[in-house]
Parts: structure tokens; sequence; C-alpha cells
């Protein structure tokens, strides 16, 4: 999970260099870039957690960055028509990031 996290973030990081700077898409390229890669990092502080309380929360917030991301990508794909496929398989494995984020946490809380 950990490997996978990081090639989304750089996908997200490669996807993002080749959009168009300007007024609009300039605060969007920085926000999506934030949560995109607080996806990784979460997910990284996870696994060195101090406790299951604390394993749990790391999780939990990486997978609050995954629909924040989708969000991001749902607006780029608007104001920039032609990034829309690239946005869209983006948000697909934002999706599925968020389901397994959100069995993990599940999990975690159970046991």
């Amino acid at each position: 999970m950990e490997e996978r996290t990081a090639k989304f973030s750089e996908n997200v990081l490669t996807f993002c260099r080749v959009l168009k700077e300007d007024s609009i898409t300039r605060p969007l390229i920085s926000q999506i870039v934030r949560s995109a890669t607080s996806i990784g990092a979460n997910y990284s502080e996870a696994d060195e957690a101090s406790s299951k309380k604390d394993f749990i929360h790391k999780v939990a917030i990486a997978k609050k960055e995954t629909k924040e991301t989708k969000y991001w990508l749902r607006l780029i794909a608007h104001v920039v028509p032609s990034s829309k496929d690239r946005a869209r398989e983006l948000w697909k494995e934002a999706q599925e990031l968020n389901l397994i984020l959100a069995a993990i946490v599940r999990s975690a809380r159970k046991h």
C-alpha cells in the first residue's frame, strides 16, 4: 500500500506538471499537490504509529485526503477539459485508495 500511494502521488505530480498554469488552475494545482501527496505521507506515518489509536487516526486522515483529491480532480477536469480523461483515471485510483483505506480503518477498529 505504501508503494501504491507513492505511485499515485507521482502520477498526480506528473499530471499537474502538464497543466497550463493561470489564475484559476494555479490554486487548484497547489491544492491537489498537497492533498494527493498527503495520502501517502499519512499512510507512511500510520505504519510507524505509536498506538492503535494513532494508527487509525493517520489512516483516517489519508482516507480524507483521497476525498479531497477527488474533489480537486473534478474541478481541474472542469476548467481544463483536455485533462478530463487523465483526471478521470486518477479519480478512479483515488476512489480505490479511499475504499482500501476505509476497509483498513474498519478492520483496525474491530480488532
